[in-house]
Parts: structure tokens; C-alpha cells; sequence
């Protein structure tokens, strides 16, 4: 056995923290701060991308911040009464993390895979926050694509918000949703035979 493997998870905690995980829709506060957000991203970074070209951005807002985006995505709902409810969902975590998707030109990478990347590392960020005690949910926003919001987060014109994640801490007392195992025989199919 080498060092390098001597650092490796057991592959049980891995598939354990896999299984267990589960979005946290009701958050508060703290969130992870500036050095520990780096660190979860680093960590994100290694999902499967071919190529490395970390098709993504990703933009931290909290704070006051939050009150900014909700108003200009206010803006694109066709109601008052809408335009109000919209405004509070970016109050609902202390932590939103913009999920920028920055595709790349490239001879051999296309977009679509690229898009594939940037969703694994999304999930890869989810279960690391869960396992380091964080509470995460992915939403995808209202009106990613308002130019009211679009301009607020300074994208390019290529890049696409794919919408957010919420983070913060789970409030106390709040009951784990139990998720039951899917059957996914319907979902596998082999060529040439199972192997043994």
C-alpha cells in the first residue's frame, strides 16, 4: 500500500455520506465563511471534467447582497404580489451561491459535456457541505435569466445561471426527509452479458 493511498477515504464513508445526504430547504445562520468556502471549492473542482476547463463560476452572496438580487429579480415578476415573493426567497439562507455556467470553445469538448462537468461539481459541493455539517438545497431561481438579474450578476453574454445554492446551517429540531432506495433495474441495461 502506498502514502498516497493511505490517505484515501474508506470507500464505505464515501457511499454512506452518498446515501444520506439530503437537501436542506429551512436554513439559518452561520454559513461557511471565506477561507472554508475556498477549501469546498477546491475540493469540488476535482469532479470528473474533461479536460480541467472548470466550465464555471460561482458567485457568494450574502448579506445585504441577498436584499440586492431579490430586488432586481423582482423586477421580472409580472405582479406585486409575485414581485414580493420572489424578493423573500433570496432571504430563506444566509449563504446563496450563484452556479455560473462558463462554457468554453473547444475542439473536442462540447458544450454539452462541459454543462455535465459543471452539474458534477455542483453535486460534489452539496455533499461536501452536508458532510461537514452544512445544510445545502440547489433551486434554480426565479427568473435566472431576466435581464434584471443577469445584469445584477454581471454574466457574459454566454455564460447561464443555473441557479443557486441555498446554504447555511439546518435549524434545529428539523426531521431528516427519509428517502426510500430507488429500484433502478428498469435503469440498467447490458451489452454482451452481465459480468460475474
Amino acid at each position: 500500500m502506498t502514502a498516497a493511498s493511505d490517505t484515501r477515504p474508506v470507500a464505505g464513508d464515501a457511499e454512506t455520506a452518498i446515501r444520506t445526504r439530503r437537501s436542506t430547504i429551512r436554513l439559518t445562520g452561520p454559513a461557511p465563511g471565506p477561507d472554508e468556502l475556498l477549501d469546498l471549492l477546491a475540493a469540488a473542482a476535482t469532479a470528473p471534467d474533461h479536460g480541467q476547463l472548470r466550465p464555471w463560476r460561482v458567485i457568494a452572496i450574502c448579506g445585504d447582497a441577498r436584499v440586492r438580487l431579490g430586488e432586481a429579480a423582482a423586477e421580472a415578476a409580472p405582479t406585486a404580489d409575485l414581485a414580493e415573493r420572489i424578493a423573500a426567497k433570496h432571504l430563506r439562507a444566509p449563504l446563496m451561491l450563484g452556479l455560473v455556467f462558463q462554457p468554453r470553445d473547444h475542439p473536442t469538448i462540447p458544450r454539452w459535456e462541459q454543462l455535465a462537468a459543471t452539474s458534477a461539481m455542483a453535486t460534489t459541493l452539496l455533499l461536501l457541505l452536508d458532510v461537514r455539517g452544512w445544510g445545502g438545497v440547489w433551486f434554480g431561481g426565479p427568473y435566472p435569466d431576466a435581464p434584471q438579474v443577469r445584469k445584477h450578476l454581471g454574466l457574459g453574454g454566454d455564460e447561464q445561471l443555473l441557479g443557486y445554492l441555498y446554504v447555511g446551517t439546518p435549524v434545529p429540531g428539523e426531521a431528516s426527509r427519509l428517502r426510500a432506495t430507488a429500484d433502478v433495474r428498469a435503469k440498467l441495461s447490458w451489452l454482451g452479458g452481465a459480468t460475474a
